[in-house]
């Protein structure tokens, strides 16, 4: 793994080709550049790796889900929030290939060399056209025969299309007002009505189920819906108000993602690797991979620890105190006394940071997703400090050809 420069006097028009042709609205974060100035290379070998570790992690997260929806008594150590438990019972006649199962893995590489994972953002995954459109770009700008990359909008579409009628309506549910969800739906969207779909762009309540089907009350695009594209956390969903949310966990229309998502999904996911590991449920992968987590409460102040919370996105509130800016660290050691159970405490690895053209230092997370079981390709970002956030710079994915 090793960082290439992106050729500094084509960089500028690198970034309005990202903005205008790869749906990248926002480039940066408050006062914060968020498009990187290299490309992320991997070799052949650490390509193969990843592949097989992703594969074989989504199998076994799969696996333990379907047994957590079958088994709630033995859900409840996750601390699921209350709206989100009263709804779980209703997904009892789940059925897997009805559905479209999307998750990212996150990788980060150790000073020891080996591959470590700090999560799986299983619920709704981001980063589609930086990991679909952005790495074309950057390759145009390089030896293109040295290079490939897999293109994640093309295998996700392609399973959208295996699971829902030629032609029919596709809801792309997202959060209206954010700039930064619209962007990732339009690119979506318009993939999709390439391939012949009808997309209509909603907020979670414009949806109504009738007999556990979806309908859309959009004026203009009212009916019935073929197939859901959920990009609102369950977190949120819950909030809103009347309860037009509860349809999206008994529905029969076909969903990516399904809120099965949700065991998954929180941190507190390895508490109940015990429980599963005695029904017959093997988790060896996650094992290897996943530093040692355990309750707030079980952790007696051991050194190289850190806290996360349970329902955490986009690396907010972990406690890593070198990333944390101004008073941030005292705030999150304050949340974590007042709501233990809202945190897991985690061994911290070290990451192997990468080194610029001006010998500046790099971390990185390498998000490889996967899409109804398979590889789907990679969305990664940088940044100078040890936590992946907000203001962590996206950058593209090629992979070297031996």
């Amino acid at each position: 793994m090793k960082l290439l420069s992106i050729p500094k006097e084509k960089y500028n028009e690198y970034k309005l080709d990202l903005m205008f042709d790869a749906y990248k609205w926002d480039p940066q974060f408050v006062d914060n550049n968020t498009i990187a100035k290299y490309v992320l290379i991997l070799s052949e070998k650490e390509n193969k790796e990843l592949i097989e570790y992703t594969e074989q992690l989504d199998m076994e997260t799969r696996m333990a889900e379907e047994f957590l929806n079958n088994n709630l008594e033995d859900a409840k150590i996750l601390k699921l929030p209350r709206k989100i438990n009263k709804e779980l019972k209703k997904m009892r006649d789940y059925e897997k290939e009805k559905h479209i199962r999307l998750m990212r893995f996150d990788f980060h590489k150790t000073t020891e060399n080996k591959w470590v994972i700090s999560e799986v953002n299983s619920d709704v995954p981001g980063g589609f056209a930086e990991s679909s459109i952005m790495p074309q770009i950057a390759m145009n700008l390089l030896e293109k025969n040295k290079y490939w990359y897999k293109n994640f909008g093309d295998c996700l579409t392609k399973e959208i299309s295996n699971k829902v009628k030629k032609n029919g309506t596709i809801a792309l549910v997202h959060c209206t007002s954010y700039s930064d969800d619209r962007q990732v739906m339009e690119f979506l969207g318009d993939k999709l009505k390439s391939l012949g779909f009808s997309i209509i762009y909603v907020a979670a309540d414009h949806l109504r189920f009738k007999n556990k089907e979806a309908y859309s009350i959009l004026d203009g695009n009212n009916g019935k819906i073929d197939g859901i594209f959920r990009f609102t956390p369950l977190e949120w969903l819950i909030n809103i108000k009347p309860k037009y949310w509860d349809g999206y966990f008994d529905t029969i229309t076909t969903s990516c993602n399904h809120p099965i998502a949700i065991f998954a999904q929180t941190k507190r996911f390895p508490l109940c690797w015990d429980i599963l590991e005695k029904n017959g449920v093997r988790l060896e992968k996650w094992r290897e991979l996943l530093p040692e987590t355990m309750e707030v409460k079980d952790f007696k102040n051991k050194n190289g620890y850190i806290y996360k919370p349970a329902c955490g996105r986009v690396g907010e509130k972990i406690s890593i105190p070198e990333a944390c800016r101004e008073d941030e660290y005292k705030q999150i050691i304050k949340d974590v006394r007042k709501h233990p159970k809202q945190y897991i405490a985690q061994k911290m690895f070290i990451s192997n940071q990468l080194q610029g053209e001006k010998n500046e230092k790099y971390h990185v997370c390498i998000g490889s997703y996967s899409v109804e079981g398979k590889h789907a390709g990679y969305y990664a970002r940088i940044s100078n400090l040890p936590r992946i956030d907000s203001y962590a710079a996206d950058i593209p994915v090629l992979i070297e050809r031996s």
